[in-house]
């Protein structure tokens, strides 16, 4: 009788195993982060077996290493390359997450195709359709997917191998939570079988060279699903960000061991597939109006360039019962301080008034540099005077009512200078709200 196969309890946020089910992680203190995973001893060909003494690599002086000895593979997507940090790095694991629908297989297989023309022998592994159902979406793009490899394999060490046997230089997988090793037991897309199909990956690309992209699904909490060592495995972490009924798209990198963090590239869906926006800042003012109420432009430091955006608010007198704070790319705890500050400091009473606050283009505001440009909105909206149409608001507003200078308002000002704003200087919001209400 074959042995009851073991299992343990891991924690999904820090990885620490447990031998039985509890409420809380002893080790990070996540609330019901424990998943169940079956536990059994690999076979010793999984891994290739032990190296032997004086089979591993030799240790080398950096300075031995030329400068141009990794050349990175550009896919021909300025913003994609750009996000990256200038193309693809051979033997590089890249992940990429985002909801369902945003268009991550779409903008790999566009990436496939481009690499493919370019002369870089690429694998496109796809454990969610069929290589016909592949070729529907590719009919439906501008580029020239003809050339591309399709794979339809879930089975991780059949996929290793077609790319091996292949000489594939570039390795698409879609997705980390569809494919799964037979030398773990569970379904595919548990936390055992994630992490130990990375880390897999992991080690074919920085022994045989290829670079691998994972395509990743999110939770409901917006983070990447499976168990967050996935994400320090990676080298780099990207988020495929943005509204489903609005047409831009926000590739953002959180991670990047070849490259700067926080850098974002901008693309619009059309029915051919994925564009990279040139000009992403007059790309979000282009439907601006001149002379309404209620708003403001700032520039927000995304990576090693601005982005300039604009912010709505609406300020109307509530019809029934407790006031309403609704935001969509503004922190509703940010919002709830910003409107305590300006009745506190600037004698605006929200208390028996609507807000709604809406930044145009599906951008989410994460730097407290906008804080400004949020004020000055919520101040129009109030008196129904417009802002000056050259105006731009860049600033953190303290609790005193203080307007903070930001590291990136110099960069800030020259980017709007070509798109004709300046910079407002202010040194309290109050001084806003006076000149309004004149």
């Amino acid at each position: 009788m074959a042995a009851k196969p073991r299992s343990v309890f891991r924690c999904t946020e820090c990885g620490a195993e447990r031998p039985k089910w509890t409420g809380r992680c002893e080790a990070c203190g996540a609330w019901n982060s424990l998943v169940e995973e079956v536990v059994r001893k690999p076979r010793a060909a999984a891994h290739g077996g032990a190296r032997g003494a004086g089979g591993g690599p030799e240790p080398v002086r950096l300075d031995s290493i030329a400068a141009d000895a990794m050349p990175r593979w550009r896919t021909g997507l300025a913003e994609f390359d750009y996000v990256l940090g200038g193309g693809i790095v051979p033997g590089s694991l890249v992940l990429v997450g985002g909801e369902p629908g945003i268009g991550k297989s779409t903008l790999l297989l566009q990436c496939a195709a481009r690499l493919e023309a370019a002369g870089v022998p690429t694998l496109y592994a796809s454990g969610e359709e069929s290589p016909e159902q592949v070729r529907l979406r590719a009919d439906r793009l501008q580029e020239p997917a003809g050339r591309v490899h399709v794979l339809a394999e879930t089975v991780l060490e059949r996929v290793i191998e077609k790319a091996a046997g292949l000489g594939a230089r570039v390795v698409v997988v879609d997705s980390i939570q569809t494919a799964y090793t037979a030398d773990l037991e569970g379904a595919p897309g548990n936390v055992g079988q994630v992490r130990e199909c990375a880390a897999r990956l992991m080690r074919f690309a920085k022994e045989s060279g290829p670079a691998v992209l994972l395509v990743g699904h999110v939770t409901k909490g917006g983070g990447i699903a499976g168990p967050k060592t996935l994400e320090h495995i990676v080298d780099t972490v990207l988020y495929f960000e943005g509204e489903g009924t609005l047409d831009h798209r926000i590739l953002r990198a959180t991670k990047n061991r070849f490259g700067g963090v926080d850098e974002i590239g901008v693309f619009e869906m059309t029915a051919a597939g994925l564009l990279p926006v040139a000009n992403p800042s007059a790309a979000f003012l282009a439907a601006r109006h001149a002379g309404i109420s209620g708003s403001a432009v700032t520039a927000l430091m995304e990576g090693t360039r601005p982005l300039l955006v604009e912010i709505q608010a609406l300020a109307s007198r509530a019809g029934f019962g407790t006031p309403q704070r609704v935001s969509a790319g503004v922190d509703h705890r940010r919002l709830a301080v910003l409107l305590a500050v300006l009745e506190r400091r600037a004698s605006m009473p929200f208390g028996d008034l609507d807000v709604f606050v809406n930044v145009v283009g599906g951008v989410r505001l994460s730097e407290p540099s906008a804080d400004l440009a949020v004020v000055a909105a919520l101040i129009s909206s109030v008196h129904n005077r417009a802002l000056p149409d050259d105006a731009l608001f860049l600033g953190e507003v303290g609790l005193g009512g203080e307007v903070r200078a930001v590291p990136g308002a110099r960069t800030g000002g020259r980017q709007a200078a070509p798109d004709g704003l300046e910079l407002v200087r202010l040194e309290h919001l109050g001084d806003l709200a006076h000149r309004l209400a004149a």
